[in-house]
C-alpha cells in the first residue's frame, strides 16, 4: 500500500497534492472506501462521531474531498458476509480512507475481519489514515493511548510501518497532547517516533518516509544513521 498518514484528515495544499500524487490520477476519478469503525471504540466512541466522518460533516477532511465514489466498509460487519464479495470491494478501490477514534479497536477488528491480511497484496491501494486510523499501523501506540483494551492486553498494533506516532501536538481540542508528553511518551518506546499535528501528515511509499507539513512536527528516537 501506497500511505499517506495524518492527524487530522487531509488539511491543506500540501497534503492534498501527495493525495493525488499517491494516487496517480485526480481525485474526482477515484474510487475510495471509508472505514468508520474505530469511532465506536474505546470510552468515548458515540454514533455521532462514525456519522460524522462517513457523511462529510466532520472537521476532518476525508469522504467530502470530491471522490467519483464513497462507499462504507464497516470492518464489524464483514465476519457475516461473504469474503469474496467484500475482498472484491477492497481490491477495486483506489484508496482507503480510515476514520480515527480507538487504534487498538481498530486494529482488533482489521485482524477479526481478515482485512490486514490483505494489506500486502493491496500494492497500488492508497491508504489514508486519520488519527487511530494512522496510529494502527505503527508497532505500538504506547500506553498513553490505551483506551479499549485488546484481547492480548498490550498496546502493539500491526506494524506495516516502523514508527509510532503522537497525534495532535498542541490541539485545543487535546490541551494534553503536548511536547513535554510526547518526550515522555517516546521515551517509553524502542524505536522511532513522529509527533505531529493537523497540519502534518506522513507519506510512506516502500518503505520511504517524507513528512509534509503546513505546520510543527518532530521526530524523536531517530534512527542511528549508518556508519
Amino acid at each position: 500500500m501506497k500511505l499517506l498518514l495524518t492527524d487530522s484528515g487531509v488539511k491543506n495544499a500540501s497534503m492534498r497534492a501527495a493525495l493525488v500524487d499517491l494516487l496517480g490520477k485526480p481525485i474526482s476519478e477515484a474510487n475510495a472506501l471509508c472505514i468508520p469503525t474505530a469511532g465506536y471504540g474505546g470510552p468515548y466512541g458515540d454514533p455521532g462521531g462514525p456519522w460524522r466522518f462517513v457523511s462529510g460533516r466532520s472537521p476532518n477532511p476525508m469522504t467530502d474531498l470530491g471522490w467519483k465514489s464513497v462507499g462504507l466498509l464497516e470492518l464489524t460487519a464483514l465476519p457475516g458476509i461473504d469474503k469474496q464479495r467484500w475482498v472484491s470491494w477492497v481490491r477495486e478501490a483506489d484508496v482507503l480512507l480510515v476514520n480515527g477514534g480507538d487504534a487498538l479497536y481498530l486494529c482488533h477488528w482489521m485482524r477479526e475481519s481478515g482485512l490486514a491480511d490483505l494489506f500486502p497484496s493491496l500494492t497500488d491501494t492508497v491508504y489514508v489514515g486519520l488519527s487511530a486510523g494512522s496510529m494502527v499501523l505503527t508497532p505500538r501506540i504506547g500506553e498513553e493511548f490505551v483506551g479499549w483494551k485488546p484481547p492480548s492486553g498490550d498496546d502493539t498494533t500491526l506494524g506495516v510501518v516502523d514508527f509510532s506516532i503522537f497525534p495532535h501536538l498542541d490541539s485545543p481540542d487535546c490541551p494534553e497532547n503536548t511536547m513535554d508528553e510526547a518526550e515522555r511518551w517516546a521515551a517509553k518506546l524502542d524505536g522511532p517516533a513522529y509527533v505531529i499535528d493537523a497540519q502534518t501528515a506522513i507519506k510512506v511509499i516502500d518503505g520511504d518516509v517524507e513528512v509534509l507539513s503546513e505546520g510543527h512536527w518532530t521526530l524523536l528516537n531517530p534512527p542511528a544513521s549508518p556508519r
